[in-house]
């Protein structure tokens, strides 16, 4: 049942189309996943079904018999579940390799998972959420999809404005709404629904984007999307913000490329400014996906080539290679790494480059990005890639570690099908028998990398994190 209140706007919105909106929720949504490039290509899923997301280079849509939610290869990272419709919105970033990204309502992860996808092992992402739980689902995604140059954090965006001054040169801001997009997606937001929460809504709305625009650098873009109709938390959020900051400018986004050519803004919805047309709308009705809002501003000005903004804190400084005997060892055993120095080996098979640092926290180690802020004072869930626990004279290694090193890079592995009940059994946390050298197993499902195993005495001991087992 949808509100009245709703309806009497939409119908407004509308006129003519607005059976044919109407009729569009009544239909059966539609599904989609994007593709973990990292890790693996469309050919290796293996699903009967999908087609291709015209506005997401990695999106493919699925059908429900498919189950990717229910198949080890979801475990392994090798693609992310997200609505069709959100997928542009990380497009429109345009994000670039070494670049420094803010992801600033970062949860569940569907978008800063994309930008980490396009930013291939290299630069910052700093993805935030405000809410605890959120942020810790967050964190989780960025673990499973192997990303290793990221910062999870959970703080106020005025919070990290006062820490990233002018530091970021690209910023998401997917701001919370009325989720009125979700509709026909999530029954709650539906219930939760009021005039009152759109206006409550569109002032948040303006808070957060003032607190972006100071943590960007002069020419950086910011990239603003909702998942909502609302004309207030739309096109209005984007002029009043045009109104407070002379310093931005409304960018035209090339709908025709991806295929959305009847998707404009409705510069009337927003008080008359017409560069508002430039704004994109997806339709239910229009498009294959639900209700979505973007648009893209550029800040005035610009940075000289190579220049690098600095945090409050600076970088983070790395420990000494003393400090690293029990990981180094691991290593030695465990890894395949080209000849040289592990320290800048690990960083490159990693897919981070060579310019990376170690750092620790209490018994627990990172490698990080040669430049990434120094988190003092801020509330971090994640930073960068955690490695493991430096135990006394032994080094364990951690599942964020087995997502995100390739396989070939492991000495001992053991590969399961995807239909072996073994891989069930180990998904579950249970042991199971297995002969070879004694030590640390990566498990694989077609070689797909899921966790760790540790054999002794013809056992293969589980290491899968007993928060993420899974009764299959």
């Amino acid at each position: 049942m949808l509100p009245e209140a709703f309806l009497n706007r939409m119908q407004q919105m509308l006129g003519e189309e607005y059976e044919d909106f109407l009729s569009a929720l009544t239909q059966e949504r539609y599904q989609a996943l994007r593709l973990n490039g990292r890790k693996a290509a469309v050919q290796d899923l293996g699903f009967a079904h999908l087609r291709k997301v015209p506005w997401a280079k990695d999106g493919y849509y699925y059908e429900s018999q498919d189950r990717p939610g229910r198949h080890p290869y979801h475990e392994a990272g090798l693609y992310y579940i997200q609505e069709p419709s959100a997928m542009v919105v990380a497009e429109l970033l345009d994000v670039k390799p070494g670049e420094r990204i803010l992801d600033l309502c970062a949860a569940p992860g569907g978008k800063s998972t994309q930008i980490a996808a396009d930013l291939k092992g290299t630069g910052l992402l700093l993805c935030n959420e405000i809410h605890p739980a959120r942020a810790k689902i967050l964190s989780e995604n960025i673990e499973r999809m192997g990303i290793c140059n990221a910062m999870v954090m959970n703080e106020t965006p005025g919070r990290l404005a006062e820490f990233f001054p002018e530091y970021f040169d690209k910023i998401l801001v997917d701001a919370p709404c009325s989720g009125e997009g979700m509709f026909r997606k999530n029954q709650a937001a539906c219930e939760e629904w009021s005039p009152e929460n759109v206006e409550a809504c569109a002032a948040r709305q303006d808070e957060i984007l003032d607190c972006a625009a100071a943590m960007l650098r002069p020419g950086g873009r910011l990239v603003y999307s909702t998942c909502t109709f609302a004309p207030q938390e739309n096109e209005g959020s984007i002029e009043r913000f045009a109104g407070r900051n002379d310093d931005f400018h409304i960018l035209p986004i090339d709908k025709e490329s991806l295929g959305l050519t009847d998707c404009d803004g409705v510069p009337e919805w927003g008080g008359g400014l017409p560069e508002l047309a430039f704004t994109l709308r997806l339709w239910p009705h229009r498009v294959n996906g639900e209700g979505h809002f973007a648009a893209v501003l550029q800040k005035a000005g610009s940075v000289p080539s190579g220049y690098r903004s600095r945090s409050v804190n600076g970088a983070v400084k790395g420990i000494p290679k003393k400090e690293l005997r029990e990981f180094e060892e691991f290593c030695a055993d465990s890894l395949i790494l080209p000849e040289g120095d592990f320290l800048r080996e690990i960083g490159a098979a990693l897919g981070m480059g060579e310019e990376t640092v170690f750092v620790r926290f209490g018994d627990n180690l990172y490698i990080v990005p040669a430049d990434m802020p120094d988190p003092k004072g801020l509330k971090v869930l994640r930073t960068g890639l955690h490695l493991g626990g430096l135990k006394k004279n032994r080094f364990e290694p951690s599942h964020a570690f087995a997502l995100a090193i390739a396989p070939k890079n492991v000495r001992r592995r053991r590969n399961l099908g995807a239909d072996d009940p073994l891989i069930a059994a180990y998904l579950n946390g249970q042991t199971f028998a297995a002969e070879g050298e004694k030590g640390w197993y990566l498990i694989c499902v077609d070689g797909f990398a899921l966790g760790w195993g540790k054999l002794a005495g013809g056992v293969m001991k589980n290491h899968y994190p007993r928060g993420l087992r899974i009764p299959y």
